[in-house]
């Protein structure tokens, strides 16, 4: 950590990140309330849908869930038709997760209206502003992910 960097600009920092974490996740479950899924099979769907097919174990460890839960939560979704499991071509042993046409939809009407949140937010700024939001949030994320090596 630079030295140049307060506890007090930390402090603040790590609040205005807990405070619109918590306001982007409201947003997002008022617009899941539309669809017929649940919070968890919404990021289940999203890391489907930007990694494409992954095993029961994968899907789970992204999601950060146990993997008897994670295989609850594939069966409610296969039931839904928002996903299939397939097996592997390489290795009929392995059985992935697929996403379907419904799920992809469902992904991507939802990731649009978080979208349209996000520009409404972003109607008082600047384009240099957002510009530079974007430059420093891309800056954050690849730091996170050196960090997060380590």
């Amino acid at each position: 950590m630079k030295k140049d960097v307060t506890a007090d600009a930390i402090k603040d920092i790590e609040k205005n990140f807990r405070y619109i974490a918590g306001i982007i996740k409201q947003n997002g479950r008022k617009i899941l309330n539309n669809y017929p899924i649940t919070s968890p099979q919404f990021v289940a769907l999203q890391w489907l849908s930007e990694e494409g097919d992954l095993t029961i174990g994968e899907l789970s460890n992204r999601i950060s869930l146990a993997f008897s839960t994670t295989t609850d939560l594939v069966d409610r979704m296969e039931k839904n038709d928002l996903v299939e499991r397939v097996r592997d071509s390489k290795d009929r042993r392995v059985v992935r997760i697929h996403l379907l046409d419904k799920g992809r939809t469902i992904i991507h009407e939802v990731i649009d209206k978080r979208q349209d949140y996000v520009g409404e937010v972003l109607q008082e700024f600047t384009e240099e502003q957002t510009d530079k939001l974007n430059e420093l949030l891309t800056f954050l994320h690849e730091q996170m992910k050196v960090v997060n090596k380590k």
